[in-house]
């Protein structure tokens, strides 16, 4: 049995989604606010690439990376290492936007 905070989440949340095919609701995201207009503006622009990209990106990191390393430059080698899990992440972001949109 679901508790009464559940209901009213499931209640509010298929509102939202009725409103949102009825083309009533825009930007407003799971609890209710309204995304900003730099959330809005990364997303538009984020969603152009393909998926793959942000794949890419990560593998790259990952190469040069090992080239820095093998060149004896650690510390650079450990800072451009650490970008491939950012671009992972953002490649995750960016299929869930394409996806479930904005909201």
């Amino acid at each position: 049995m679901s508790t009464i905070p559940e209901q009213t989440q499931f209640h509010a949340t298929a509102q939202q989604h009725r409103a949102r095919e009825a083309g009533e609701l825009n930007s407003v995201n799971e609890s209710g606010g309204c995304e900003g207009r730099v959330a809005k503006m990364l997303e538009s622009q984020t969603a152009k690439l393909p998926s793959d990209t942000w794949l890419y990106a990560a593998g790259g990191s990952i190469l040069l990376s090992l080239a820095l390393q093998a060149s004896g430059q650690k510390q650079k080698a450990l800072f451009v290492g650490n970008w491939a899990p950012t671009m992972l992440l953002f490649g995750i972001y960016n299929k869930m936007v394409k996806q479930h949109g904005s909201d």
